[in-house]
C-alpha cells in the first residue's frame, strides 16, 4: 500500500472511531465496571481492581494525601469529550498513583469506545484527555511553582512545583495511555502523560504514550528520571522538556507519525524568568529516534531559551533536520549552554538526517538577519570531535512498520554513563537483541513494531 492510501484509509477510520468513542451508550455500568467522577473530593484513598473497568467521567483528581492504587491489568477507559466536557485522571501536587503493572498484565487508559481488539484504529487521537502527573519538585519560574496545561486556571488542583526535588508521586510501571489529547479549549490539548514538577523519588518505567493530539510526554520542570519508554504516532513532540526539567533518561523510543507531528525532542528553558534555576538539563542516553522521513522539513532535536542537556549512546534517523541549537543576540541562550558544556551531544548515530552529511545535523538558528555562520562552524567541528557518526544503524522503516532492533554497528565508540541510576550496557539505541516493547504496548501489539 502507497503511503498516500494509508493515510487516507487512517483518516476513514479515525472518523469511525471518534463517532464509535462518542456513544456513551457503548459503555454500560454494571457488576464489572464502575462511574468514577469527582465532585472535588478526589478518589480517596482506594484501590481500583483488575476484575473491573473503569470510566473516567470529567477531570478526577487524585487529591492532596490520597493514594490511588491501580492493580496490573486493570483498564481505565475515560469519556470522550471536548472543553468542559474532557475527561482525565490527575494526580494533584501531594497526591500518589500507585499502577504497578506487568509486561503481561499492563494498565491501560483509553477511550470509552476501545474494546482493545481493533475497535479504535492505532493512529485515532483525541478522543479523552491524558494521565497528568503533579508534584512538589522546583520548577525555574519566579514562584517555583505554575498552575498546569490543560487544567482550567480556576482549578487549584492544578497548581504544580515546590522545593522538594526528591518528592514521590508514586510509581507507574507498564502503564500504555492511548487516544488522548482531547482539546480543552483556545488549541490547549492535553498531552498523554504530563509530569508537573514531579519529584526523582517518583518510580517511572515500561510507559507508553501512542496517538495522543498534543506531545507525547511533557515534563513541566522537576527531576523524575525515567526509563524504558515509548512515545509514537503523537501529534506534536514525541518529547518535551521545560522549567528547569533536571531528569535523567535511558532507553527512550520516539516514533514520529509518518503524516504529522513536530519535533522528536524539545528542551526548552525558563520562560519567567528565562534565566531561572534550575536550569533544563536532562540527561539522556540510549534513546531511539525515528523520524517522518527526509521530505518533511521538521527537526530532530531542537534547544532553546537557554535550555541544555546530554544526549549521548542515541541514535537518530528518518528526519530531514538534526539537532537545533538557538543563538539570541545579547542574551543567554542554548549556544552559551554549549559552551558552557552544559549541552553536551556525544558519541549518537544519525542516518537519514540532514541528508547524511555531518556538517549539516548539528546547527545553530537565530532570528532573520542574525549570522550565525561562525557557530555553525564551531558545532560542525563538534560533531566528529564528540565522536558522533553518519552510520547506518540497520532500523527498518516500511509503509506498515518499523524494524527496531538495530541489525548495524551499534556497539563502537560508546561513551560512560554518568552515573549509576543507569544501566551500563554495550550497546547505541534503546534495543540490542531484547525488545523490551514487545507484548504490553500497542505498538507492538498492532504490528507497527517487530
Amino acid at each position: 500500500m502507497s503511503k498516500s492510501s494509508l493515510y487516507i484509509s487512517i483518516i476513514a477510520v479515525v472518523i469511525l472511531a471518534i463517532s464509535a468513542c462518542s456513544r456513551k451508550s457503548d459503555f454500560v455500568i454494571g457488576e464489572n465496571s464502575e462511574l468514577v467522577r469527582d465532585n472535588g473530593s478526589g478518589t480517596g484513598t482506594t484501590t481500583w481492581t483488575s476484575d473491573k473497568t473503569y470510566l473516567l467521567d470529567g477531570f478526577v483528581f487524585v487529591n492532596d494525601g490520597q493514594t490511588l492504587t491501580i492493580e496490573p491489568g486493570t483498564v481505565i477507559k475515560a469519556r470522550t469529550g471536548q472543553g468542559e466536557n474532557a475527561s482525565a485522571l490527575i494526580v494533584a501536587r501531594g497526591g500518589k498513583l500507585i499502577a504497578s503493572g506487568s509486561s503481561v498484565n499492563p494498565i491501560i487508559f483509553t477511550c470509552e469506545g476501545d474494546d482493545l481488539e481493533g475497535s479504535v484504529p492505532v493512529f485515532a487521537k483525541g478522543l479523552w484527555g491524558g494521565l497528568i502527573i503533579l508534584g512538589n519538585a522546583p520548577l525555574n519560574n519566579e514562584f517555583n511553582e505554575g498552575h498546569i496545561e490543560g487544567i482550567p486556571i480556576s482549578e487549584p488542583r492544578g497548581i504544580f512545583g515546590g522545593p522538594d526535588p526528591e518528592d514521590n508521586s508514586g510509581i507507574i510501571r507498564y502503564v500504555s495511555v492511548r487516544h488522548g489529547g482531547t482539546n480543552i479549549g483556545s488549541e490547549n490539548e492535553i498531552n498523554g502523560i504530563t509530569f508537573g514538577g514531579v519529584g526523582n523519588k517518583t518510580t517511572v518505567e515500561y510507559i507508553e504514550v501512542i496517538s495522543n493530539n498534543d506531545d507525547g510526554i511533557e515534563f513541566f520542570g522537576g527531576s523524575v528520571d525515567c526509563r524504558f519508554v515509548v512515545s509514537a504516532f503523537n501529534g506534536d513532540d514525541a518529547f518535551d522538556c521545560d522549567l528547569g526539567y533536571n531528569g535523567r533518561g535511558q532507553f527512550w523510543l520516539g516514533i514520529q507519525d509518518p503524516s504529522e507531528g513536530d519535533l522528536l525532542l524539545e528542551c526548552s528553558g525558563g520562560i519567567d524568568p528565562e534565566l531561572g534555576q534550575p536550569f533544563t538539563i536532562p540527561v539522556l542516553f540510549n534513546c531511539t529516534f525515528i523520524g517522518r522521513g527526509s521530505n518533511i522539513t521538521n527537526r530532530a532535536v531542537q534547544f532553546n531559551n537557554f535550555a541544555g542537556g546530554h544526549l549521548g549512546n542515541s541514535i537518530l534517523v528518518n528526519q530531514h533536520s538534526g539537532i537545533y541549537l538557538q543563538f539570541k543576540q545579547n542574551y543567554n541562550n542554548s549556544f552559551d549552554q554549549f559552551q558552557m558544556e552544559n549541552l553536551v551531544m556525544q558519541n549518537n548515530i544519525f542516518y537519514n538526517v540532514a541528508s547524511n552529511v555531518a556538517s549539516d545535523i548539528f546547527r545553530v538558528y537565530a532570528e532573520t538577519g542574525v549570522n550565525v555562520d561562525s557557530y555553525n562552524q564551531i558545532i560542525a567541528a563538534y560533531f566528529s570531535d564528540a565522536q558522533n557518526v553518519v552510520s547506518d544503524p540497520g532500523i527498518e522503516i516500511t509503509d506498515t512498520g518499523y524494524g527496531i532492533l538495530p541489525s548495524g554497528n551499534i556497539t563502537d565508540n560508546l561513551v560512560e554513563v554518568p552515573d549509576a541510576w543507569f544501566n551500563t550496557v554495550s550497546y547505541k539505541g534503546a534495543f540490542l537483541y531484547d525488545d523490551w516493547a514487545r507484548n504490553w504496548t500497542l505498538i507492538h501489539q498492532s504490528g507497527w513494531i517487530y
